[in-house]
C-alpha cells in the first residue's frame, strides 16, 4: 500500500452536544466554511447532476468553500451492473465535465464523492473520489480501495463483482489544511486513516445500508474524528431508491472532538459547519494522542513474515 499525496471546526447554531470552548472559535479569523450534500439518487445520470447543481448552488449560497456529494452521487442503479455502463475514462465524460464546471462556476472546492471510471476489467469500474479546485481543475483521485460485502438475511452485496479496488492512500495538501480521502465502507479499517498521518480533515462520501448504517454509521464517522483529532465530513446517500435499496442517510460533519456539529437524517439537503484551525491546534495541543502513538510509526517495526511486533534498532 503506498501513499498518494495530491495538504478546525467550530460548531454552527443549533449543533448538538457542543462544547462550551467551542462558542469562542466561531468568530475567530481563519475558519472556513463547509458543507456536505445528502442526496437519494435515481438510475438516471442526468437528473442526478441536475439534482446536485441545485444542492451544490445551495451550498455555496451558504458560503461553503469546500464542498463534499454522496458516494454515488451521478447513479444508484436497478442493478449493480449499471455503473459500469455509464463509466468514464479519467478526465473525459459528463460526470467529470460536471464537477470541473461546477467548481469553477462557484468558486469551491468540490469533491465528487464516487464517480464510476475506467477500470482494467471491461465489466467492472474504479469507485473513484474526485477532487476539483475552484478552478474546475482536478486536483486529486482516490480509488475506492475497501470492497464492501454483505451476506445479512434479505440483504446481499458484493462489491467485487462491479469494482476493482484501489491500492493508493491519497492526502491532499489544499487551502484548507491537509485532507485524507475515504469512500464508505473505508470507514470500518481504522489503519487505513492512521496511514494518512495527521490529516486536518477526512471526507467519508457513502452509500451505507439502511441497515449497517442504523447501527454503526455515527459511531464509526465520531470514531474516525476523535483517534486522528480530525474534522470528518460525511456525505451521505439517504433514503429510498429506485432499485429498491434503501439508504442510511444521516450526512454529518463532526468535529475533532467527536462532536456532531451539523446534520441530516434523511432526504435531499445540506448540512453546513466552520472549519476552525486554530480550535484544531488547540485541542491537539491539550491533548496530544498523535504524537503518543507507538505502533505503526517509526518507534516499532512491524515484522509481518514473523508475525511479531520488535523494538526497532
Amino acid at each position: 500500500m503506498t501513499v498518494r499525496k495530491s495538504s478546525s471546526i467550530a460548531p454552527t447554531k443549533g449543533a448538538r452536544n457542543k462544547p462550551a470552548t467551542d462558542n469562542k472559535t466561531a468568530s475567530q479569523a481563519g475558519s472556513i466554511r463547509v458543507a456536505a450534500i445528502q442526496m437519494a439518487s435515481s438510475p438516471h445520470v442526468a437528473a442526478n447532476l441536475s439534482e446536485a447543481e441545485r444542492l451544490i448552488e445551495k451550498a455555496a449560497a451558504g458560503g461553503a468553500k469546500l464542498v463534499a456529494l454522496p458516494e454515488y452521487f451521478a447513479i444508484m442503479g436497478m442493478k449493480d451492473t449499471d455503473k459500469v455502463k455509464v463509466r468514464e475514462a479519467e478526465g473525459k465524460g459528463p460526470i467529470q465535465s460536471f464537477l470541473s464546471r461546477m467548481a469553477k462556476k462557484y468558486g469551491i472546492w468540490l469533491v465528487g464523492g464516487s464517480v464510476p471510471l475506467e477500470a482494467s476489467a471491461k465489466d467492472k469500474v474504479r469507485n473513484s473520489c474526485l477532487v476539483y479546485d475552484d478552478r474546475g481543475k482536478q486536483v486529486a483521485r482516490y480509488d475506492k480501495i475497501h470492497l464492501f460485502g454483505l451476506d445479512l438475511g434479505t440483504e446481499h452485496y458484493k462489491e467485487e463483482k462491479t469494482i476493482e479496488p484501489g491500492s493508493q492512500i491519497v492526502v491532499i495538501d489544499s487551502p484548507f489544511g491537509r485532507i485524507g480521502l475515504s469512500i464508505c465502507y473505508d470507514l470500518r479499517f481504522p489503519e487505513l486513516f492512521r496511514a494518512m498521518m495527521d490529516v486536518d480533515m477526512i471526507m467519508v462520501p457513502s452509500a451505507f445500508t439502511a441497515t449497517t448504517g442504523k447501527a454503526h454509521f455515527e459511531t464509526l464517522v465520531r470514531a474516525r474524528a476523535i483517534e486522528n483529532l480530525a474534522y470528518v465530513i460525511a456525505p451521505a446517500q439517504g433514503g429510498y431508491h429506485l432499485s429498491g435499496r434503501e439508504t442510511h442517510g444521516d450526512t454529518m460533519i463532526v468535529d475533532p472532538w467527536g462532536v456532531v456539529l451539523d446534520r441530516l437524517p434523511r432526504g435531499s439537503g445540506v448540512v453546513f459547519a466552520n472549519i476552525n484551525p486554530a480550535y484544531q491546534a488547540g485541542l491537539r495541543k491539550s491533548l496530544p494522542a498523535l504524537k503518543h502513538r507507538m505502533i505503526g510509526c517509526d518507534k516499532l517495526r512491524v515484522d509481518l513474515i514473523g508475525h511479531r511486533v520488535a523494538d526497532k534498532k
